[in-house]
């Protein structure tokens, strides 16, 4: 059996993929959570002064013997972790040459103006006088929204070494694909859910997905947004050179999507597009690294499923300690399950919940209802644990 290495701030998705494919799997993340224990051979819990570090990650696995490797979020941000996850092993993802021009925004920018397709507009510098529509001020390193601000002008610049944005005002969304170097194939479009406050989250921060089936209304112009995306997906594995499953993040506007990043590495939709169409993105994943893109035709796939499913993440609403979790182990709608006594935060993550429904909306409501129901069980394991 293959035994494969996976890092990242999250592992827990991407794991349970490689082993329901095959794979033994080595996880070195973050969290440690009880699901990611339940199938992984062994795992790495690496969290030095309370935050994941890629370089921390990489370096206390350096002796751990596996076959390959394979990175999530948030090692795009840091070439170097990944230069040194893979000594040793096969890289089963995009090298680092590679993640430096995928998260090059002003790169990006300029492939998908050269290609004809609509693109926020991006300075290094503070906008000028008088210059029409609004801003965002965005962390070079981004990730899950953090640090992500409306700019105000008259307002200081972030401390971090930050890029301003274009604000595109329409719908959150991402395409992810399979790529080859050349040639990409699309997997699945989704909604991004962000800020909302059923889930604990507030301003930019990302919380989840909705997949919907072809012309769901939650994307207007459904079918032109897709051949649109599909073509994004396509210029910009050329121009980068992109290997396995990737993603981008858009805002979708009168059918078109403008292009926000790219997410070079398994992004936390696929797995609902393992749930809703049945395919193996790990195994997509390592045989799109071997130059070889699987059959699939996205828009057919969708006219053939009738229901939306989506996906949230539940942050801490008040700083708490967990009770006993282990129950929700045999909850096939609740993953990402935190240990018992897991002290947290207000904005830290406590699990993901997963729903179903008619149409996007419906999947919305019932997201936001096993929340509700969530919220409250964690509010009685704490009094029960007190």
């Amino acid at each position: 059996m293959t035994r494969v290495l996976i890092a990242g701030v999250s592992t827990r998705g991407l794991a349970e993929s490689a082993v329901r494919a095959g794979y033994e799997v080595v996880a070195v993340d973050g969290f440690g959570d009880l699901d990611l224990a339940a199938c992984a051979s062994e795992v790495h819990v690496v969290r030095p002064d309370g935050r994941f570090s890629a370089r921390v990650a990489a370096a206390a696995v350096r002796d751990v013997s596996c076959d390959a490797a394979v990175y999530g979020a948030s090692f795009e941000n840091h070439p170097g972790a990944v230069r040194a996850l893979a000594a040793n092993r096969v890289l089963w993802g995009n090298p680092p040459a590679v993640l430096a021009r995928a998260r090059d925004p002003r790169r990006l920018a300029r492939v998908v103006g050269d290609a004809g397709l609509p693109s926020p507009r991006v300075r290094l510098t503070r906008p000028p006088p008088g210059s029409r529509g609004g801003w965002v001020v965005k962390p070079f390193h981004s990730g899950g929204g953090d640090g992500v601000a409306v700019w105000h002008r008259g307002a200081p610049l972030p401390r971090r070494k930050s890029y301003f944005q274009e604000r595109i005002t329409g719908v959150a969304g991402s395409i992810v694909f399979a790529a080859d170097g050349r040639r990409a194939m699309p997997l699945g479009i989704s909604r991004m859910l962000v800020g909302e406050s059923a889930f604990g989250a507030d301003q930019f921060r990302y919380c989840g997905n909705i997949l919907g089936p072809a012309g769901d209304p939650q994307f207007p112009a459904d079918a032109h947004l897709l051949d649109k995306a599909t073509r994004l997906a396509q210029e910009v594995t050329r121009a980068f050179g992109l290997v396995g499953v990737n993603g981008i993040d858009f805002v979708a506007r009168r059918g078109l999507p403008y292009p926000i990043e790219v997410n070079p590495r398994y992004t936390a939709a696929m797995e609902l597009v393992e749930r809703a169409y049945g395919i193996s993105l790990f195994e997509v994943h390592v045989r799109a690294c071997r130059q070889s893109l699987p059959a699939f035709d996205l828009a057919a796939v969708r006219r053939r499923t009738g229901d939306a499913v989506g996906k949230a993440i539940l942050y801490a609403r008040r700083p708490g300690v967990l009770g006993d979790t282990r129950p929700w182990l045999s909850d096939a709608e609740v993953r990402d399950i935190s240990p018992p006594e897991t002290r947290f935060a207000p904005r830290e993550p406590i699990c993901t919940i997963f729903a179903r429904g008619g149409d996007a909306a419906a999947c919305f409501a019932a997201l936001t209802r096993r929340a509700a129901r969530l919220y409250r069980d964690v509010e009685g394991r704490e009094a029960r644990s007190a």
